[in-house]
C-alpha cells in the first residue's frame, strides 16, 4: 500500500471509493474544490495496481469567527471493505492532521461521524485520542445524529 498526496487526477478514484463506501456523497465539484483549495491536505491510498483504495478529504476551516484559531476539518474518510484493518484509514488521518499543524498551523481539527458508526467511533476515540464535543441532531440527509469531534493539535488547544 502506498499512501501519498491526492493528485487532481485521483479525484475520480476518491469519488468511486465514496460512492461505494458513504451514504453521504459529493459531487466532482466539491472534490476539485478542496482539491484547488488545500491540496496538500487531502491523501490517498493506493494499491500495488495505483488503484484507490482509500482517501482522506480534509480542509481548513474557511468561517473563522473573530479571534478563533485556525482549525482543520475532515470532511470523509474512506477505505474500501477488503482493505480495512490495515492500518490505511489510521496513516490517511495522521498524514492529514500533520499536514494540518505544520503547514497552516491548526490548533486542532474537527469532524463529524454518525453516531451508529462503531468502527469510526473507535477509531478516531481510542486510536487517534478525538473527543467527542457535542450531537448535531438530525445531522445527515437521512436524519441520523452526528457526533461532533475533536482533536486538539498543539498544548494549547
Amino acid at each position: 500500500m502506498n499512501v501519498r498526496p491526492m493528485r487532481v487526477d485521483d479525484l475520480m478514484g476518491m469519488q468511486a471509493c465514496n460512492l461505494q463506501n458513504l451514504p453521504e456523497n459529493y459531487t466532482m465539484r466539491y472534490y476539485l474544490y478542496h482539491a484547488m483549495t488545500w491540496p496538500s491536505l487531502s491523501y490517498v491510498a493506493e494499491d500495488y495496481k495505483g488503484r484507490i483504495v482509500g482517501y482522506i478529504l480534509a480542509k481548513m476551516e474557511e468561517d473563522l469567527k473573530e479571534g478563533e484559531e485556525p482549525h482543520g476539518h475532515v470532511t470523509s474518510l474512506s477505505v474500501l471493505r477488503s482493505y480495512r484493518r490495515l492500518g490505511l484509514a489510521k496513516k490517511l488521518m495522521v498524514q492529514s492532521q500533520e499536514a494540518m499543524k505544520n503547514m497552516y498551523n491548526a490548533s486542532y481539527i474537527s469532524l463529524h461521524v454518525r453516531k451508529s458508526n462503531r468502527a469510526a467511533l473507535g477509531l478516531y476515540k481510542d486510536t487517534l485520542g478525538f473527543s467527542v464535543k457535542g450531537v448535531e441532531k438530525a445531522y445527515y440527509a437521512d436524519g441520523e445524529d452526528a457526533y461532533a469531534m475533536h482533536l486538539p493539535l498543539r498544548k494549547d488547544s
